[in-house]
């Protein structure tokens, strides 16, 4: 499964769920409240865009911002909302794809980074982020925590989600940290039929996030601090999201002294396809 076919024009077209879920204004409020800060007055540089769903408010609030999206009919979406003047986007690889200037704030939210499924992609993914930072920019990242722990000896998959309307399974391979998550969809009424989509991801514990943002030249001091809660519409009451906020430094002496955090911030966690 390439995501360029997940993220097709259907899955664009029934992305957005105004008012609801993730597009809910106590789930988005406190987002874009804490980029709006971290941004500090700069420009921002958004990986995966997507439809706008964070970038539109955050431009809203005066931060200048820029996308990188590989899906075309993502941006489609997002281009009935906000013009190319409004929000400029770059469409190409979030690993990879180059953006004209330097920015105070890039940030990846809602567990994207899983949709690079290799190690070396979510490296290189830190790498081109680094590369877009002004000295003491931000990286942030949003990444749920594998719960494998529900995971019953022996079994491969476990229901993450069951509620009227909508079922979700995660199939796991600990070996190589992949989930595929399943996607089962129920109309109204009483009919049979149902829609099932499927995305699959790479997941990465806190600690190798870590070691990734050394890999692209940074070390980080990991501590803990309050922050907003970034709920999700899945999965009332469970307990599984990081985030992280890494600050760039320029010179050798600068990255010494520079402050790095890790942010884990635990709010409700759920495993939906799109993770923006």
């Amino acid at each position: 499964m390439r995501q360029e076919h997940i993220w097709d024009a259907d899955a664009a077209r029934r992305y957005d769920t105004p008012g609801t879920g993730v597009f809910a204004p106590e789930v988005l409020g406190p987002t874009v409240d804490r980029l709006a800060e971290l941004a500090g007055g700069g420009q921002a540089l958004e990986l995966a865009i997507g439809t706008g769903r964070v970038a539109i408010p955050l431009a809203e609030r005066g931060v200048p911002v820029t996308g990188v999206e590989l899906s075309t009919a993502m941006v489609d979406v997002l281009r009935t909302k906000v013009d190319e003047a409004a929000i400029p986007v770059v469409v190409g690889d979030m690993a990879t794809a180059h953006v004209p200037g330097r920015f105070t704030l890039v940030y990846l939210v809602y567990n994207t980074i899983s949709n690079l499924l290799t190690q070396a992609e979510q490296v290189a993914c830190f790498r081109n982020a680094a590369r877009h930072l002004m000295p003491g920019g931000r990286f942030v990242i949003e990444l749920w925590v594998p719960e494998l722990r529900t995971l019953p000896p022996g079994q491969q998959a476990t229901v993450f989600t069951a509620e009227p309307g909508y079922l979700g399974v995660d199939t796991d391979d600990v070996l190589e940290q992949r989930v595929v998550s399943h996607h089962v969809t129920f109309g109204e009424g009483e009919g049979r039929e149902a829609r099932i989509s499927r995305s699959p991801h790479r997941y990465a514990w806190p600690s190798e996030l870590d070691l990734m943002a050394q890999l692209a030249g940074a070390s980080w001091r990991t501590g803990r601090r309050t922050g907003p809660a970034l709920p999700s519409p899945r999965s009332p009451g469970r307990t599984s999201r990081s985030t992280a906020s890494l600050r760039h430094a320029d010179s050798g002496r600068d990255r010494r002294r520079a402050d790095r955090r890790l942010l884990r911030l635990t709010s409700v966690a759920g495993r939906t396809p799109r993770r923006r």
